[in-house]
This record gives structure tokens, C-alpha cells and sequence, in this order.
């Protein structure tokens, strides 16, 4: 299994991203994504989740109402839309396969992860 994450970059504050995941293998569509991110200094952390039929959506709430996560399964691809982008979402952001179908906030429910991909917001 393997999660290739892509679209991350500069942008200016309040401007727009979206980042992709794109999953090879055997696992994607029966299970929940999620992505999280890392800033320089600090730990990993939950940004958004989605069940594994697009039903369900979670988010933490310093991203809640600026970015929507999305996927296709047809392409197993999952999607992150960020919008009114501030300079505290500067990070690398990583998505990963849940261990199940529901997508949970905690990185250990996670089984599979993407390599990462760097989002720079500048003031």
C-alpha cells in the first residue's frame, strides 16, 4: 500500500490550496482517510477525516469552515480543500489509510501514511 500526497506549496495568507492523496494497493475504498500535519517544533495533529464512503467528515476546529476534505473513490483519491489559508497552517501535511471504515482524530488509528507535503503560508 502506498500513499502519495501531493499539491502542497506557497501560497499568501488567505489564499487557496488543494492537496491530493492518491492510494495504490488493496486499501482505500473500504477504509477511512484523514489528514494531519506537523509544524516545525510541534507534534502531529488531526486536520480533517472522511468515512469511507464520503458519508461521514470530521474536523479539528483551527481548520473548521476553511477546509473541506473530499475523496473518489473511482480514483482512490481523497482530497483536502483549504481555503482562507493563515500563516499558522504552515506545515507538512500527510494523509493516511485508517485502520478502519470511519476516519478517528487520533494518529494511532491511522495504518497507512504518505510521505508528506509542504504547505508555506506567508503573511
Amino acid at each position: 500500500v502506498q500513499l502519495q500526497a501531493f499539491g502542497g506549496g506557497l501560497v499568501q495568507a488567505g489564499g487557496s490550496l488543494r492537496l491530493s492523496c492518491a492510494a495504490s494497493g488493496r486499501i482505500f475504498s473500504n477504509n477511512g482517510m484523514g489528514w494531519f500535519r506537523q509544524g516545525s517544533g510541534k507534534e502531529r495533529e488531526f486536520v480533517a477525516g472522511i468515512s469511507w464512503n464520503g458519508g461521514n467528515t470530521n474536523y479539528a476546529d483551527s481548520v473548521k469552515g476553511r477546509f473541506t476534505i473530499s475523496r473518489d473513490n473511482a480514483k482512490n483519491t481523497v482530497y483536502l480543500q483549504m481555503t482562507s489559508l493563515k500563516p499558522e497552517d504552515t506545515a507538512v501535511y500527510y494523509c493516511a489509510a485508517a485502520r478502519r471504515a470511519w476516519a478517528g482524530t487520533v494518529a494511532r488509528e491511522y495504518q497507512y501514511w504518505g510521505q508528506g507535503t509542504k504547505v508555506t503560508v506567508s503573511s
